[in-house]
């Protein structure tokens, strides 16, 4: 999933070397942090929070089959 998230997010960005996820393990959610360059942080987010709520929606297609449940956070 860590993967996923680092394609798609380079994809977005201008700055794709600065992208980074970091995965928390919990004991029923997975949590991934996205980090990238400050001036990339609204393409992430897309108008008005709709490629962030797109992503999130991949993300959890992928969790109901795997049975588990992730999250996403995008951090400055």
């Amino acid at each position: 999933m860590r993967e996923l998230i680092e394609d798609i997010a380079r994809a977005l960005v201008d700055n794709p070397e600065q992208v980074s996820v970091t995965e928390i393990k919990g004991e029923q959610t997975i949590v991934l942090e996205l980090r990238v360059a400050q001036p990339d942080i609204g393409k992430v987010i897309g108008r008005n929070g709709r490629t962030a709520r797109s992503i999130r929606t991949i993300l959890g297609a992928v969790g109901m089959k795997l049975h588990k449940r992730f999250v996403l956070e995008i951090l400055d």
